[in-house]
């Protein structure tokens, strides 16, 4: 017996072109991606807060949380032709939110101290920022073909201790999405917490060897001269220059927060890569479609630029953030992004349960019709 190979579907019919107005309905509503980086950024310009005021802050986390629960389906199509240059123009003033959001924090910390209700609650805000403005924004960036694009993903990624991914994510895990061979794609059953720990490793040996194949020799030793040219060994020794820099100038507290933003904003990803791929097998040699996790919400579009079209995504890796298309045929979440980051981390079972719930809905994953092989 063999697995059948399914067929790509066919494209979903789209405008050709879009107005003045109808692009300016899509980019205002692109613009709630700001809510929660200017958020962050009005309580580091603010600081230092009472325990009492600080507290407040946290709701619009837990309001974006309730929102995407209840967030109504978005099936509308963008048109074929978009005028560009407003929707990056959201994407640099994100890059400019989140370096200022991670330099504001550390400076906060090294003037008011490190163990306080204060600096609690400006972690959890800025952790939550640098997965908005930092790794969502680094991920559509390391994407675009222009070159100073990619570098400013790369930056991104810098500020979250995670340059490797720029390497991993575009090389390998677009090229092997929905194989045994992806380190970033969750298996069937395979809980969060033995995802997590199996990938982030596994992704980072990926990006090295994926490099050193790229200067003429996947095991390549260490001490090679050629490894001088290795990418992944420049965004390690560049971005713990930083974290070191920030210990060396603004005290331990400061690095300390530094680094642990940084692995909540790791964790955040690693969810979300968890939940876009679980339990999915890719039958064909391309990818399609079918080979990722869609989500209807229409708050987690228009809140995270269009990472819920995963889809399309990943069938179609070039493609800008609002010029991503819906695909009925794609498997959906139960909830957006932001419900299924919670329901992740404090409710893995019910996860489970709902996800091999619609895998065996559409047979996909273990549950894909086979077919005799000729």
């Amino acid at each position: 017996m063999a697995a059948s190979t399914p067929l790509e579907p066919a494209a979903p019919a789209v405008p050709d072109r879009a107005g003045a107005l109808e692009t300016l309905r899509i980019w205002c509503l692109h613009l709630l991606c700001l809510v929660v980086p200017l958020t962050t950024l009005a309580y580091l310009l603010t600081a230092p807060h009472r325990w009492w005021a600080a507290l407040p802050w946290l709701l619009v986390i837990a309001g974006s949380v309730v929102v995407d629960l209840h967030s109504r389906a978005e099936h509308r199509q963008p048109a074929k032709r978009l005028t560009r240059w407003p929707f990056d123009t959201v994407l640099y003033l994100l890059v400019a939110v989140q370096i200022a959001n991670v330099g504001l924090a550390v400076w906060n910390v090294s003037l008011y101290g490190f163990w306080r209700v204060d600096t609690l609650v400006m972690w959890l805000l800025v952790n939550v920022s640098s997965g908005y403005s930092g790794i969502v924004v680094a991920h559509e960036l390391i994407h675009r073909r222009e070159r100073h694009l990619s570098r400013l993903g790369r930056v991104l990624l810098g500020t979250v201790l995670y340059d490797h991914f720029s390497v991993e994510h575009v090389r390998g895990h677009h090229a092997r999405v929905g194989t045994p061979e992806d380190p970033a794609t969750a298996r069937f059953g395979e809980s969060y917490h033995a995802f997590f720990r199996r990938t982030v490793p596994a992704q980072f040996r990926s990006a090295w060897r994926l490099e050193a194949q790229r200067l003429g020799d996947a095991d390549m030793p260490l001490l090679d001269r050629r490894q001088l040219r290795n990418r992944v060994l420049h965004g390690v020794i560049a971005e713990w220059a930083v974290a070191f820099t920030i210990a060396a100038t603004l005290g331990w507290g400061a690095f300390a927060f530094y680094v642990l933003q940084a692995f909540g904003a790791i964790r955040l990803l690693e969810a979300v890569n968890y939940f876009e791929h679980w339990g999915i097998v890719r039958h064909g040699k391309k990818p399609t479609p079918i080979d990722s996790w869609d989500t209807d919400s229409w708050f987690t579009l228009y809140t995270l630029v269009g990472l819920s079209r995963h889809a399309d995504h990943h069938a179609y890796a070039t493609r800008p953030y609002q010029q991503l298309r819906y695909w009925e045929e794609s498997p959906k979440l139960p909830t957006g992004y932001f419900g299924m980051v919670l329901m992740v981390f404090a409710q893995n079972q019910r996860f489970q349960k709902l996800m091999t719930r619609e895998l065996q809905r559409r047979k996909l994953g273990p549950f894909a019709e086979t077919a005799e092989a000729a």
